[in-house]
C-alpha cells in the first residue's frame, strides 16, 4: 500500500516538480538584491552555465543518470506504507483462503461438467 499523497520531490532538487516556478516567483528583497529568477535570467544572458543548457536540464553522463534513477528509487520506497507483521499475515491468510475457495469452485464445477458430459455422451 502507498501513499499517494506526497511530494515528487527528486533527491538532487529537493523541490517538487511543479514548485520549482514557485520558488522562481520571488521579487527582489528590500535590500535591492536580484530575486533567484532575476539572477538566472541575467546569468543566461551573460552566457553563463545557464545558458549552456539545451531544454529543461542539461544531459548527465550514463553513471551520473544511473546513480540518480536509484537515489529516486529509494526516494519512493521511503513513502511507501509498509504493513505490519500482524497486517501481513492477515492479508496472506486472507488471500491464500480466497485462493482455495476458488479452487475447489473451480474443481467442483469441473467434476460436474465432466459428470454430466460422460452421462449425456455415455
Amino acid at each position: 500500500m502507498t501513499e499517494t499523497t506526497g511530494s515528487t520531490a527528486t533527491p538532487e532538487s529537493g523541490n517538487p516538480e511543479g514548485a520549482e516556478g514557485a520558488a522562481d516567483e520571488t521579487t527582489g528583497t528590500e535590500d535591492g538584491k536580484l530575486s533567484r529568477r532575476e539572477r538566472r535570467r541575467a546569468n543566461r544572458a551573460s552566457g553563463g552555465e545557464g545558458g549552456k543548457k539545451s531544454g529543461k536540464r542539461a544531459k548527465k553522463g550514463l553513471f551520473a543518470r544511473i546513480a540518480i534513477f536509484y537515489r529516486q528509487i529509494i526516494a519512493e520506497l521511503r513513502k511507501v506504507v509498509w504493513p505490519s507483521r500482524n497486517q501481513l499475515i492477515q492479508y496472506t491468510t486472507v488471500v491464500v483462503t480466497f485462493v482455495i475457495v476458488l479452487m475447489l469452485l473451480v474443481a467442483g464445477l469441473d467434476w460436474v461438467f465432466a459428470k454430466g458430459a460422460f452421462w449425456i455422451f455415455g
